[in-house]
C-alpha cells in the first residue's frame, strides 16, 4: 500500500503539521488506527510534562526519578502497617516487608517488598 503525506492540524496549538507517508506506514505496521492529533513539538512538550516514562497509571506517580505515591495497608500476615506503591484491594493480601520475604521464599537483599 502506498501512503501519501497528509497535512493535519494540531489540537493543542492549532498549527498544521505533516503526517508523512513513512509515519503512516509506521502507524499501520504497529496497528495504530488513529492519526496523531498533536504536532511533533506539542507531543514532545506533552511527554516532557508527563515525566520520562509517561506512565499514566502503571504504578508511578509521575516518571522516573519522581516520588511514588505510597499507600498504607495492614499486613495480611502479622497485622503491622505496610507501605506499598499501589492501591490495596480487599480481594488481594498485602504484606509488610518482613512477611513478604517469608511468603516469597526468603529472597535476598533489600529488594522491594511489593513486587
Amino acid at each position: 500500500m502506498s501512503y501519501t503525506d497528509k497535512t493535519l492540524t494540531c489540537r493543542d496549538c492549532g498549527q498544521p503539521f505533516a503526517f508523512t507517508g513513512g509515519e503512516q506506514e509506521f502507524f499501520a505496521s504497529h496497528g495504530l488506527m488513529n492519526e496523531p492529533s498533536r504536532c511533533p513539538a506539542c507531543r514532545s512538550a506533552r511527554r516532557g510534562s508527563q515525566g520520562a516514562g509517561g506512565y499514566a497509571g502503571g504504578g508511578y506517580a509521575g516518571g522516573y526519578g519522581q516520588e511514588r505515591e505510597m499507600f498504607t495497608a495492614t499486613c495480611s500476615n502479622c497485622g503491622k502497617e505496610a507501605r506499598v506503591p499501589f492501591q490495596p484491594r480487599s480481594d488481594r493480601p498485602v504484606y509488610c516487608s518482613d512477611c513478604f520475604q517469608q511468603v516469597r521464599g526468603g529472597g535476598g537483599g533489600e529488594r522491594s517488598s511489593y513486587r
